[in-house]
């Protein structure tokens, strides 16, 4: 039998991606009055791409006819392919388990991490960023010099490269922090770490709303 108490669950596609939610939520102060924290660990359920998420939803279909769950959060990144064409595949695998809107007992919701209708979570965290970033920086002559040589570096992977630095020489410098790199120096404890990035910033404003909406049963 299902419980009284009801919940909404927030599918996030990458570690990276629970760990910035989380930070902002808690930026937000979005807790226990929305019902069940949807920022808590265990009401995220993490994903290695698009394909896994038939899987994974196909899981969550259970959880559903034990738990009072009324709302279901999807935030995936847009990459290259679009936001539209991300939420279509989103969509997609939504009706394949649960089946046509019409027909469902649950609402679904969608966010597309992006810019300028591309892109990933690394292209904003490196939009609200705080901090002066020379070392990061200096990965720009770096990727020229290897596209001199025909050698491609795709946006995906120096973003990433990008954020690391950021964090890794740029934000972490403190002795303290420095002597233990593995645990400071990481981009989970980074989003903890006031200063180094603007979780107010308005390109953040729409994903907010998104937060907000999910968060009220």
């Amino acid at each position: 039998m299902k419980g009284s108490v009801v919940s909404n669950l927030l599918i996030v596609e990458s570690e990276a991606d629970k760990f910035f939610i989380e930070a902002l939520l808690n930026h937000m102060n979005l807790h226990l009055e929305i019902g069940q924290p949807i920022c808590s660990i265990d009401e995220y359920e993490c994903l290695g791409g698009i394909d896994k998420l038939e899987l994974k939803l196909k899981f969550v279909h259970t959880r559903v006819q034990k738990e009072d769950i009324a709302k279901i959060g999807i935030i995936f990144d847009a990459d290259t392919i679009g936001v539209a064409k991300r939420k279509a595949e989103i969509e997609e695998k939504i009706t394949l388990v649960f089946g046509a809107e019409e027909n469902r007992e649950l609402e679904f919701k969608s966010y597309i991490l992006n810019i300028e209708d591309k892109g990933e979570l690394e292209d904003i965290l490196k939009v609200i960023k705080t901090k002066e970033a020379p070392y990061a920086n200096c990965l720009n002559p770096w990727k020229s010099c290897l596209e001199n040589l025909n050698i491609e570096v795709t946006n995906k992977i120096f973003n990433k490269f990008w954020i690391n630095n950021y964090i890794m020489y740029d934000t972490c410098t403190s002795s303290k922090h420095r002597g233990n790199k593995s645990k400071y120096c990481i981009l989970e404890y980074a989003l903890k770490e006031k200063g180094i990035w603007d979780f107010d910033h308005e390109i953040l404003n729409k994903l907010k709303i998104f937060l907000q909406e999910l968060g009220e049963n």
